[in-house]
């Protein structure tokens, strides 16, 4: 009936469909095309992990790069011409870090710095460890995230001489051997640590604590690690200076807006396939992080709500158009759960049992903690391992939930950020090292600092030429109106650089900010009379 629909002409029909040679040929043709596909199947980008089938573990190889070298752990060295072109790629598109390279190697500025690192090994932070090389440091570097290492990379990285251990699908236990390989070994021992999490800082006061004896500073780059030092910091167990590199303002504006803006959907996508115009979402947290997932997944159509703990967080949701929401009040109906708080149990078994079938759940934040991965081990839930990365956790009555990356990470466990973003944050973390190693004694305590808001400045000038970007400067009469120096710093440190959209611009109605200035002068006087 169909053929019939299509080729009203019998002769037509019999040409394609009857005709026994054309019939046999078609046949054949098919059988090799469908021995080809089971032999062959298709990957997406999502599900491609490495183009090696050896599953043997790389702490049972013996690998050495082309100069004898063996003083690293990674997948497969033969990856390496693979992983250079990558490094090349990204280079084109940090400029910052290049033009520091350049105008910093004639100097050494970090010449006798020994640097272990712990942060995703990536093509992006290839660039900057081979910067941190080129400036006269030497390092060893451990992956902060189990997912997220690029094999291809870290062959490339042990190809040219450094000591890197690190593989994509890393175990628990096969994480901390690589942090323990990177500071336990005979000969060397480090004086600056670059750490993306905490874990590295973590394993060397639990492990080895007398090395900080020799250890001039900590670098860290996340809300959770930076949360650890304050933590040790209060407790008086800091005992080296440590630069929060995640509070800065080329961080928080860039890396965790911008970058997020653009690598959720990216790693949605890959994963999922998932179609976001009319999805219902629930964004818990509307920090940086949160604010850039927001935004995407507006533009892209969805419906979103916020969860939030903090009212100015909380208006700033209202203000741009979200709705304010406690997580139990949706679980039932949204499609996309994603997390990005930094905090732990965001959500979990409870919430995990409410959601509907086929709710995606995801997490932005750098911890594994914020999605109660671990009660869903238990004997009754079925997981089914259906991509790289992707899971279905299914229920006794046959509900399944899609779990991406087991809780880690999203956009570097199952998909990539843009490299230009990330040129602001490694720059950021190479000046802060800079400035710890080279600093006098005395100038940092044992305390928690932030860069100097000149190093913040510095380093977004050294992005603007990528834009052909020229920047107005002050006369004399006008720096001196302003008490400013005409080289910047320009702004105080108390400054908060907002992004006001154009959903703030309508909806800031003068009146708001009469009634809003009317409360905030009860809210002193009150205060001022009660103390």
């Amino acid at each position: 009936r169909f053929q019939s629909m299509i080729f009203p002409n019998s002769k037509l029909m019999d040409y394609f469909f009857l005709k026994p040679s054309w019939h046999s040929a078609a046949c054949s043709l098919n059988s090799v095309l469908l021995a080809g596909l089971a032999r062959y199947p298709v990957l997406s980008a999502a599900s491609y992990t490495d183009s090696s089938d050896d599953e043997t573990s790389p702490r049972d190889k013996q690998q050495k790069n082309s100069k004898g070298n063996g003083d690293f752990c990674i997948k497969n060295i033969k990856q390496a011409d693979f992983g250079r072109r990558e490094i090349e790629i990204a280079e084109q598109e940090m400029p910052a870090l290049m033009a520091l390279r350049k105008r910093a190697q004639g100097e050494k500025p970090l010449a006798g710095a020994k640097v272990v690192g712990c942060t995703h090994i990536t093509a992006q932070t290839a660039v900057l460890m081979e910067t941190l090389s080129a400036l006269g440091a030497q390092c060893r570097w451990a992956a902060c995230n189990i997912y997220s290492t690029q094999n291809e990379v870290a062959a490339a990285l042990a190809e040219g001489g450094f000591s890197v251990f690190a593989w994509k699908g890393e175990s628990e236990d096969d994480f901390w051997w690589c942090i323990d390989r990177c500071v336990n070994v005979e000969g060397w021992q480090p004086n600056m640590i670059l750490d993306d999490g905490g874990d590295l800082t973590h394993w060397i006061y639990k492990k080895y604590p007398n090395m900080f004896k020799k250890i001039k500073g900590i670098v860290e780059e996340s809300v959770t690690g930076v949360h650890r030092l304050y933590q040790l910091s209060k407790a008086g167990k800091l005992c080296v200076p440590a630069m929060n590199v995640n509070d800065s303002v080329t961080k928080q504006k860039f890396d965790n807006l911008y970058c997020c803006r653009e690598s959720i959907l990216d790693g949605l996508k890959r994963t999922t396939d998932v179609m976001f115009g009319g999805k219902q979402v629930v964004v818990c947290g509307y920090g940086e992080v949160g604010k850039g997932c927001c935004a995407a997944l507006k533009a892209m159509g969805s419906i979103v709500y916020v969860t939030e703990i903090d009212p100015i967080c909380a208006l700033q949701a209202c203000m741009d158009g979200f709705r304010l929401v406690k997580l139990n009040e949706v679980i039932r109906q949204v499609d996309i759960v994603i997390t990005c708080t930094g905090n732990k149990n965001v959500v979990v078994r409870e919430y995990l049992d409410r959601m509907k079938n086929g709710c995606i759940v995801c997490n932005m934040g750098h911890s594994n903690t914020e999605i109660d991965v671990a009660s869903l081990r238990t004997p009754e839930l079925t997981w089914e391992r259906v991509r790289s990365q992707v899971d279905h956790v299914i229920w006794p009555d046959g509900k399944r939930i899609v779990l991406l990356a087991e809780g880690r990470l999203l956009n570097l466990s199952c998909s990539t950020v843009p490299t230009f973003v990330l040129s602001i944050t490694a720059t950021t973390q190479a000046l802060a090292l800079i400035e710890l190693y080279n600093a006098p004694e005395g100038r940092y305590k044992q305390d928690v600092y932030l860069l100097p808001k000149k190093m913040d400045e510095y380093v977004a000038s050294l992005h603007l030429p990528t834009f052909d970007a020229h920047l107005t400067e002050l006369t004399d009469e006008q720096a001196k109106y302003l008490g400013l120096n005409k080289n910047g710093p320009f702004k105080p440190n108390y400054y908060r650089y907002e992004n006001i959209s154009a959903i703030h611009a309508n909806l800031f109605h003068p009146n708001f900010y009469i009634y809003t200035n009317y409360h905030l002068l009860l809210y002193f006087l009150f205060f001022s009379l009660r103390y």
